[in-house]
């Protein structure tokens, strides 16, 4: 929404490092009840503030309390102001929002929309102790104070968590010492609370609750009701039930039968947690909104925020040290890779859910090495290029070290970049490994990125001799590469202390490839089947007929 007039004439002719001119235009928005411009203001406090603090502190001191006045303005209506504002009375490494914000923003940007009508369903999944449940928790306190006429719902997979998470609400909403709800909703008071029923009242006492908070497996049917929100968290207890395909279904038999029943046509839905399997609550849910015609008006988004990104470095590197730095999840990863246990790293930390029992590598069946070749020269290096153009999707270059029958995968360039990216990375390997042969296989446009390619060795004075040919379908990749498996397995990869990034996102491609189900992305496994195939036909054009000596 565009602010109105007089605010665009204030900020276009007066001077915003004076503070009685952005308290002016405080006073519009205000007035106007404009909250585009109470947000300008916010932000044009805290870059007074930071501005000033170097200098005046007498300035700094006073933007601080118009910055405090705006932030309260913008409360009961804006998330995000609303979570700056109710801990402002904490020292800034103690709160728990400022230091996570730069992360969480999109997170409460799409909050914003379910509660604004802009959504009707939303999906989080980000790791263990990053702060998802606590986030939920402020969220619903400032439903709840928004609109205490409504009835909200919170359920998870045991009465531990949702009296873990009712007792969060009330310190919120109680302790005015530490947090200003209070300042936000005024009006609003504690009615009525039930420890036992883990039930809470705003405003009046209600048949049902404006919140009340009950596992998946306990009295939900006529015990409480939703309009608001209905948050699942966790629905899913860990390894164990994920495992068991009956307690799958009987999960979702639950969420579907017994929770979701308990909303409202119009109650909002917030799914959060980690995605064990694609057949969890959410999954299925997922499906249903994906591919069910019925679900085609609903609108959903999607978040999942991975421990490490497309880089391989953490995402939750928090401020004030209280966030997972990029060695820490490289540790974790490590940790589930040497118990063979992957497909958990990609479900609990990356939100990729993996069926376990169709996953097609393990590191238990693979061979691994130190980095260090043999001392010896290599009877061939050859590479094979799966290309891509951006978008997602992977440019994959696995470099092989042929030694009699072994091959060593010494090098790879995996990367998600656009063409004048990953041309000049695969450039620079294939002269880096003194590559001799390179196939690539490409869709439309390939054939110029092989090109390009070659022009960039020549300019280098560097010959490969390059093949390229156009990509199967889907079906047909993944049929190639359960039919080349076995000789995948019998390639040696790099150990997990001797990758650097990009190897180290490809060797997750690998592990996260299943025979059946979705990929994701499938790029790994199927350049390492087009290698092995490469394999045996340089294997066969080495074959020379020779006329008979006599």
């Amino acid at each position: 929404m565009p602010m109105n007039k007089l605010a665009e004439q204030i900020i276009r002719t007066k001077d915003m490092t004076k503070i009685e001119y952005v308290s002016m235009l405080l006073d519009v928005g205000r007035n106007d009840k404009d909250l585009e411009v109470v947000k300008r203001v916010i932000a044009l406090c805290r870059k007074n503030i930071k501005k000033q603090s170097i200098g005046d502190t007498k300035a700094a001191l006073e933007f601080h309390k118009l910055y405090k006045a705006a932030l309260l303005c913008a409360a009961p209506y804006d998330f995000d102001s609303y979570l700056l504002y109710v801990e402002l009375n904490r020292p800034p490494h103690k709160r728990f929002y400022l230091p996570r914000r730069k992360v969480m923003l999109p997170v409460v940007i799409a909050m914003q929309e379910l509660a604004d009508d802009k959504l009707d369903e939303l999906f989080l999944s980000m790791p263990p102790r990053v702060g998802k449940t606590t986030l939920v928790s402020f969220f619903m306190t400032w439903i709840i104070g928004k609109r205490p006429e409504s009835s909200n719902l919170y359920s998870a997979f045991s009465d531990t968590i949702t009296q873990a998470f009712y007792n969060g609400i009330l310190e919120i909403l109680n302790d005015d010492l530490t947090y200003l709800w209070g300042d936000v909703f005024p009006d609003i008071n504690i009615v009525a609370t039930n420890a036992a029923m883990e039930t809470l009242d705003l405003k009046r006492k209600k048949r049902y609750p404006t919140m009340t908070a009950r596992s998946l497996y306990g009295t939900l049917n006529g015990a409480c009701d939703c309009d608001g929100i209905l948050v699942s968290d966790d629905l899913i207890g860990g390894i164990e039930e994920a495992l068991n395909k009956n307690r799958l279904d009987s999960a979702w038999s639950k969420v579907d039968n017994n929770l979701v029943t308990r909303t409202k046509e119009k109650a909002k839905k917030l799914w959060i947690g980690t995605r064990w399997s694609l057949t969890d609550p959410a999954g299925r849910r997922m499906s249903l909104l994906e591919t069910n015609s019925a679900f085609k008006n609903t609108r959903y988004k999607i978040i999942n925020l991975p421990a490490l990104d497309e880089n391989d470095e953490s995402n939750f590197n928090y401020a004030y040290g209280v966030g997972f730095s990029t060695e820490y999840f490289r540790e974790r990863r490590a940790s589930f890779e040497a118990n063979n246990d992957m497909a958990s790293w990609l479900a609990q930390f990356q939100g990729e859910p993996v069926e376990r029992q169709g996953t097609l590598f393990t590191s238990d069946t693979m061979n691994f090495y130190n980095g260090t070749l043999p001392d010896a020269e290599p009877d061939r290096v050859f590479a094979f290029g799966d290309l891509a153009f951006g978008g997602g999707d992977y440019t994959s270059f696995p470099i092989a070290y042929q030694y009699g029958d072994r091959i060593y995968i010494h090098d790879v360039v995996f990367n998600n970049g656009d063409k004048r990216v990953t041309e000049p990375l695969i450039a620079n390997a294939i002269i880096r490994n003194n590559v001799k042969m390179a196939d690539f296989e490409f869709n439309q446009g390939g054939e110029a990125y092989m090109n390009d390619v070659a022009e960039l060795l020549k300019k280098r004075n560097y010959y490969c001799n390059m093949n390229g040919g156009y990509a199967y379908s889907r079906q047909k990749k993944q049929f190639r590469i359960f039919e080349r498996a076995p000789e995948i397995r019998e390639m040696y990869f790099r150990s997990t202390d001797s990758r650097n990034k990009e190897y180290a996102l490809f060797m997750q491609g690998v592990f996260s490839f299943v025979v059946e189900g979705k990929n994701k992305h499938d790029d790994a496994p199927d350049s390492l089947a087009s290698l092995a195939m490469m394999k045996e036909k340089i294997s066969f054009e080495n074959i020379k007929i020779m006329d008979r000596l006599f």
